[in-house]
């Protein structure tokens, strides 16, 4: 990719009155102030009515149930007191008395009610939002089935399993067999445990174990009538909707990264639950839950635990065995505090005392279904306590370097693989020794830097071999400015991809900037030739001193122009000018003096017929890639172009393929509305980045040479990883960057995305 000088900033917006009215700003110019954003209720109702049709069409279902729960609560008063004071109450609940009772209609008139106002608009809420998601995914039938038979069937078991544990001397069951209750949760519920089944990872799994977890927990500690309900029918669903509505296999992780993730969320959610217990107490199925310790030694143990997790997330070998231990622990813990319970209830002769055994037992059965995670995904967490990131430390290892340089001269790569070879990249080889994937290290992400430079065939498995190294040193994968080809290998792997920039090639075949589009670019031409600037195309290490030293001063120059220093990465310099390899384009006027310069990165195609290593034949270099973009500020105006198209007539003369222009990092042609969260996350980034950079100023620069453009994307495993990729971007562009430099980028990135709106 290259750098170059931003374009002219743009004229500071008027006042709002005097600027011109957009769509958007005259839709909400209704009120009393101009370009006031205050919506009279009028247009607001207007508006919900103009939504309400195609509402219908997509959630009828759901609409019709939440209308229903509304007239039954403004009917039947719960909306402002609780239900359980009418007189009528027994007569619609549910509950092991109504089953007594054979009051079988119960089990459709509950479901319409709630207890109190808080539980009536909790569960409106509730369910809008989960079943409305659900039913657009999943489709009006299956929902409006999946919930009424959850909601029926959960209850029904509920307050079967609870008479029958009734009989015994359980006195929770007792206790409970006495309750009547109402709401819709159960199915709501339901239909959310059926719709993980149509999920894809890792959000399947994510959805469904803080679904369970919630229900577990909810059992656990506060048991009510509708909870050992939803345990039920979560369990169903789960079961139910993997048989019939499942796009991928089984229940449990699929790869590393997702079972780390569950251990350490499972491990956090423990830690948190305790504290929860301790400032909410209550009464569960095995007694009151207060007394189970001093806050200190829940906040003692949160701290550890928060330790610990975070190792779990990275895969630590030592974070499992503490894990292990711990968890080990507390399900001993646990089953003498069961056995406690049994001789209390069995043997009242005996003396038995138990210090909580609510909090004890419950805890004990969340970390029973940790210490069963942790187990048969053992092989997970092998990260030792040192760290062995494939690739070593950058610049220790002075045969890797070479190593990779020669294989990308042999297998070849694409138009971005030469900077692999640039300071701060590590390298992992793959196994068959045919080629190699170049990446940086920073916050914990391998940050990969173009397609793996491997034969074509091969780039699916060195995706999945590096994808292993780095979560095996306990780091994330991240494929950065990748073509298709990779990107599609990607996405087989399960991962997601974004486009970010665009590959801007020229191709060089009778290539003569004849006809009208190429009127600005023969100007410059033309210009150049009357003021005596002429191109040459060198090796810039075997120039004279008082060129090198020019060039050097140029770039300093562009460099103290910037509120940060020069960028990296994807961002070459003069340093990576002097590689012999690489040719340089100087602009140069009659008395010696440079008014541009141009590097440009060799482009490799495959060579030889080996298997790999030293093998290899040597291939050919099919094209060029702008790196460098340097001009004196008071030089050759249109020296850019002049360069770029110089350039283009002297590399066609020789007979190669193609020059790429590179694609500026983080722009590309403007998609409008179309951008979903993943594409603003980056469009803000490079807004941010442009009055420094002018990666968009420099992306319309290009469209001069009418290229052709090629997607570049960014690939990573989901969306959870984005965060810590845009802080290892930032650090593996702006190494040396100071925290005030960046918060500066910052302010001014948002004034730059405002005037880019306003344009």
């Amino acid at each position: 990719m290259t750098e170059r000088e931003p374009g002219r900033p743009a004229k500071a917006a008027g006042p709002a009155s005097s600027a011109p009215v957009t769509p958007a700003q005259a839709r909400w110019a209704t009120g009393p102030v101009p370009g006031s954003r205050s919506v009279p209720f009028e247009v607001w109702a207007s508006r919900v009515t103009a939504a309400l049709p195609q509402a219908w069409s997509r959630i009828p279902f759901t609409l019709t149930v939440l209308g229903l729960l509304v007239v039954a609560g403004l009917v039947g008063r719960g909306v402002w007191r609780p239900l359980n004071r009418e007189g009528w109450f027994p007569a619609i609940a549910y509950g092991v008395p109504a089953v007594r009772e054979g009051r079988v209609w119960t089990l459709v008139t509950g479901p319409i009610f709630a207890i109190t106002p808080g539980q009536f608009l909790s569960g409106l809420l509730l369910f809008g939002v989960i079943v409305g998601a659900c039913e657009i995914r999943m489709g009006t039938r299956t929902v409006a089935v999946t919930a009424i038979v959850g909601q029926i069937g959960g209850i029904l078991l509920a307050s079967l399993l609870v008479w029958a544990l009734s009989l015994t001397p359980w006195t929770w069951a007792v206790d409970l067999a006495r309750v009547r209750d109402a709401g819709f949760t159960t199915g709501t519920l339901t239909v959310l445990a059926v719709t993980t089944a149509a999920l894809r990872s890792p959000w399947r799994l994510r959805v469904r174990a803080a679904l369970a977890f919630s229900v577990a927990v909810a059992v656990l500690f506060e048991g009510t009538l509708s909870d050992v309900a939803h345990l039920i029918a979560v369990s169903v669903g789960f079961v139910v909707g993997q048989r019939l509505f499942a796009v991928e296999p089984g229940f449990g992780p699929r790869t590393r990264r997702e079972t780390r993730m569950i251990a350490f969320a499972g491990l956090l959610a423990i830690g948190l639950t305790e504290l929860v217990v301790l400032v909410f107490p209550g009464r569960g199925p095995f007694g009151p839950t207060q007394g189970a310790g001093s806050a200190l030694d829940v906040l003692v143990d949160l701290v550890v635990i928060i330790v610990i997790a975070n190792a779990l997330r990275l895969g630590k070998r030592w974070a499992w065995w503490v894990a292990v231990a711990l968890g080990v622990l507390n399900v001993l813990v646990m089953v003498t505090a069961v056995v406690g319970l049994v001789l209390q209830s069995t043997r009242p002769d005996l003396d038995v005392t138990i210090d909580s055994p609510s909090v004890t037992i419950g805890s004990g059965i969340l970390w029973l279904a940790l210490l069963l995670v942790l187990v048969l995904n053992r092989r997970a967490f092998r990260v030792p306590l040192r760290r062995r990131v494939p690739g070593g430390v950058p610049g220790t290892d002075p045969d890797a370097l070479e190593r990779a340089r020669a294989l990308l001269t042999s297998v070849g790569g694409s138009t971005m693989s030469w900077m692999t070879l640039w300071p701060e990249m590590r390298y992992y080889f793959t196994k068959d020794g045919a080629g190699y994937v170049g990446y940086q290290r920073h916050a914990g992400i391998a940050l990969a830097l173009a397609d793996p430079v491997v034969p074509p065939d091969r780039i699916a498995a060195a995706v999945g071999e590096f994808t292993e190294e780095a979560e095996r040193g306990g780091l994330t994968p991240c494929l950065f400015s990748v073509t298709d080809t990779a990107a599609e290998a990607a996405r087989a792997a399960g991962w997601r991809t974004v486009q970010i920039a665009e590959d801007t090639l020229i191709d060089l075949p009778g290539i003569a900037f004849k006809g009208k589009k190429w009127q600005d670019i023969r100007t410059a031409l033309n210009k150049a030739g009357r003021e005596g600037v002429e191109f040459r195309v060198v090796t810039l290490a075997e120039e004279s001193f008082a060129v090198l030293a020019q060039v050097r001063a140029i770039s300093e120059q562009w460099v103290g122009d910037k509120g940060l220093p020069e960028m990296g990465f994807t961002l070459g310099g003069v340093d990576e000018a002097m590689d012999p390899a690489v040719r340089v384009g100087l602009a140069v006027d009659a008395g010696g003096s440079l008014h541009g310069v141009t590097s440009w990165l060799p482009v490799y195609g495959p060579g030889g017929d080996g298997a790999g290593g030293d093998d290899h034949g040597q291939g050919e270099v099919r094209g060029w890639t702008l790196d460098v973009m340097r001009r004196r500020k008071d030089g050759f105006r249109s020296v850019m172009e002049f360069m770029i198209a110089s350039a283009c007539l002297a590399f066609g003369a020789e007979g190669y393929e193609f020059l790429s222009l590179s694609g500026a990092p983080l722009a590309r042609e403007d998609t409008g509305d179309d951008l979903d969260r993943t594409d603003r996350m980056l469009d803000k980034l490079g807004a941010s980045l442009e009055p420094f950079y002018g990666f968009r100023s420099l992306h319309a620069f290009k469209a001069k040479f009418s290229p052709r453009y090629e997607p570049v994307h960014l690939a990573f495993r989901d969306e959870a990883d984005l965060p810590r990729i845009g802080i290892a971007l930032t650090r593996a562009y702006l190494p040396d960057a100071t925290p005030r430099q960046l918060l500066a980028a910052g302010f001014s990135g948002g004034s730059a995305e405002e005037d880019r709106r306003q344009r």
